[in-house]
């Protein structure tokens, strides 16, 4: 690759480097290092988040993400997934 100059001018994280020497598109869907570890957001859980929101949106000084995660029924779920899964939806 005559243009792989350009790609060492920023920062990577593990999977682009193995993308870069293996061959893009190298690693099968799934795979890679977010991949494994962060469980997807099934419809009930979406669901269960979103009643949640808009329980505690317009409560007075409380932290709403603090308040869904202490009553978010499936536990494993850090406040920045919860937060990321907020914006998303």
């Amino acid at each position: 690759n005559k243009k792989a100059f350009v790609e060492l001018l920023f920062w990577k994280n593990p999977v682009a480097v193995y993308e870069m020497t293996k061959g893009y598109s190298s690693l099968q869907e799934g795979e890679g290092a977010a991949r494994s570890r962060v469980r997807p957001w099934t419809p009930q859980e979406e669901q269960e988040l979103r009643e949640l929101y808009w329980k505690y949106k317009e409560v007075e000084g409380e932290d709403v993400i603090a308040a869904i995660l202490a009553h978010l029924p499936t536990s494993g779920r850090t406040r920045r997934q919860v937060v990321k899964q907020l914006v998303r939806m």
